[in-house]
């Protein structure tokens, strides 16, 4: 059992409910859809065509927690299928060397356990000087798929109302070209 389930949001410094009630409080129309916990790229995939309505305007996403040498964090978001090549990331995001970040730090600078990883995390991981960088190629799509904190759960909303509301809490999207 993982701690990224709907079950284990108390745990959490926001919660999905909490979320859920951020976005209705800042008028985000949003469609919230419940579903078995989803750990992976791969198990999403296998899984999205019975949950998710079938729309070539909307896209799912990948998300990267990150760490260079000097301890600086990130938060990378791209489509699913995108093939992401760290050494051209760090170049592009002016960092050394980057690695994947330890489910403590996670936790610690997210607010999330992993397979919840989403943009909705750096409402934590503002306050904890995560860098935020999205590849350029999402704002192809209209809508964009993402978990609330939780695994269980996904929200599809619109991408440019997704960029306002974190915006709204001092959360700038870096675009970059992959």
């Amino acid at each position: 059992m993982s701690n990224a389930t709907l079950k284990f949001q108390d745990l959490l410094p926001i919660s999905s409910d909490l979320l859920i009630g951020l976005l209705s409080e800042n008028n985000v129309n949003f469609d919230l859809y419940s579903h078995t916990p989803l750990f992976s790229v791969k198990e999403t995939k296998k899984q999205q065509n019975l949950i998710f309505p079938t729309d070539n305007n909307a896209v799912h996403i990948k998300n990267f927690y990150l760490r260079d040498k000097k301890k600086n964090n990130f938060l990378f978001t791209c489509e699913q299928d995108k093939k992401v090549d760290l050494k051209f990331l760090k170049e592009l995001i002016n960092s050394d060397r980057l690695s994947f970040g330890s489910p403590d730090r996670l936790y610690q600078y997210l607010g999330v356990f992993p397979g919840a990883v989403s943009p909705f995390c750096m409402l934590n991981g503002i306050k904890n000087n995560v860098n935020f960088f999205c590849d350029n190629d999402l704002k192809k799509f209209k809508m964009i798929y993402l978990h609330p904190f939780v695994n269980d759960r996904t929200i599809c909303l619109d991408i440019n109302d997704l960029e306002k509301f974190l915006k709204k809490y001092h959360i700038s999207i870096n675009w970059i070209i992959m």
